[in-house]
């Protein structure tokens, strides 16, 4: 007999197990759902011989959480909420929520609000803490699965009403306004029992505040891992990057800010091509506004000068490794290095381009001061579209 077989056969006998003990083989078993009631030719039956991870299997509660399929009530004895059926009806999909003062014990945990799903509108510190689940664990995840804060004060973009801090992994910066679908990777360190904090600090009411931030432990093997220094870490052929608090109508870049967004080079791709999102608020496209006035047409700015160079990017910039033009013909024998401005280009015009780059890994870096005014006012951030290219033998 192959080791496969045996492994196999090992499969059937625990699974068998599994159902003796839980349903009385054939029995009847009360469960949140009525009498179960079994049979050989239930088509149950036959499911329970596919795979069924017991924890570690994601399952999707009908409110939109993401949680851990458990068996029976094993999801309330770990503290968790029971959301719905999963593993064909045998398990209980499994959310845990944490919120002010909580300590991570199950991996996906969500950081909430006080009163979540209702907003918050007090005022303090709001602290989460992260102990790893394993000695193994070399990252931790954060989604913004719904995030919104009193956003920067509109003079300088300084975060000083409300701020999201992450302490005691890798640098990660401070935080305010929306970041909905937004992500960030930390790194855990090598020890177990240094902690990451997760903080919301909020002063000053009369506004709103909701937040549900997805917590997953990512072990160092684990094809999931961003590559180091990543604050976030982006996978695919195509898709969208963004600053955080990047918002069409009144949102408001961060001052302070200092973080790479990576790219993972997919097979057989060899270069990538950034193109400004639409812009379906304002009449002429704030999708990159970095720099100047944004009121007015600004046009791209290139380069790291210094202050009294013209054109150029000393203060707020987004670095793409080699940047050109990407239908320029022939092809520009010179390549940026920074972008910044109101327009997305890689020349200093004053019409939008799409950008392309070649070097690997694929890499953008932000930066911004702490200053905006009296030079920059109204600058939005940056939200670009990229698309990977097949590498060609030419």
């Amino acid at each position: 007999m192959t080791i496969s077989s045996v492994l196999v056969l090992c499969s059937v006998i625990v699974l068998i197990s599994v159902v003796e003990a839980d349903l009385g083989f054939w029995g009847k078993k009360s469960t949140p759902f009525g009498s179960l009631q079994m049979s050989p030719r239930d088509p149950r039956w036959l499911s329970l011989f596919t795979v069924v991870q017991w924890g570690q299997g994601q399952c999707v509660a009908p409110t939109g959480e993401v949680g851990n399929c458990f068996p029976g009530s094993e999801c309330q004895l770990r503290g968790g909420i029971p959301a719905s059926p999963c593993a064909g009806g045998y398990g209980m999909c499994c959310v845990f929520v944490s919120s002010c003062g909580g300590i991570i014990r199950e991996n996906g945990t969500y950081f909430v609000n006080p009163n979540h799903p209702e907003t918050y509108e007090g005022t303090g510190s709001c602290q989460l803490t992260i102990y790893k689940l394993h000695p193994d664990i070399c990252q931790i995840r954060l989604d913004f699965d719904h995030f919104s804060l009193m956003g920067p004060e509109p003079l300088n973009h300084v975060c000083n009403t409300d701020q999201f801090l992450v302490s005691g992994g890798s640098p990660a910066p401070t935080i305010c306004g929306t970041a909905i679908g937004d992500h960030m990777y930390i790194d855990a360190g090598m020890g177990i029992s240094n902690p990451i904090i997760l903080t919301v600090i909020t002063s000053g009411s009369n506004f709103g505040r909701i937040w549900r931030v997805r917590v997953t432990q990512i072990p160092c093997a684990s094809i999931s891992k961003a590559d180091q220094g990543c604050l976030q870490y982006h996978t695919g052929v195509n898709g969208r990057v963004r600053s955080f608090n990047y918002e069409p109508s009144t949102g408001r870049h961060l001052s302070n800010q200092d973080y790479s967004i990576c790219i993972r080079s997919e097979r057989n791709f060899c270069s990538i091509q950034y193109t400004a999102c639409q812009d379906p608020i304002n009449n002429r496209s704030r999708a990159f506004t970095l720099s100047g006035n944004s009121n007015i047409l600004v046009p791209a700015m290139v380069g790291s000068g210094s202050q009294n160079v013209p054109n150029s990017c000393p203060n707020d910039w987004l670095m793409i490794g080699c940047a050109r033009v990407a239908d320029r013909q022939p092809a520009s024998l010179t390549c940026e290095d920074r972008i910044c401005g109101g327009t997305f280009n890689a020349e200093v015009n004053s019409v939008e381009r799409t950008v392309s780059s070649n070097v690997r890994p694929f890499r953008l870096a932000f930066h911004t001061d702490a200053v905006e005014a009296p030079i920059d006012t109204d600058n939005r951030g940056f939200c670009l579209d990229y698309v990977q290219q097949p590498c060609t033998n030419g």
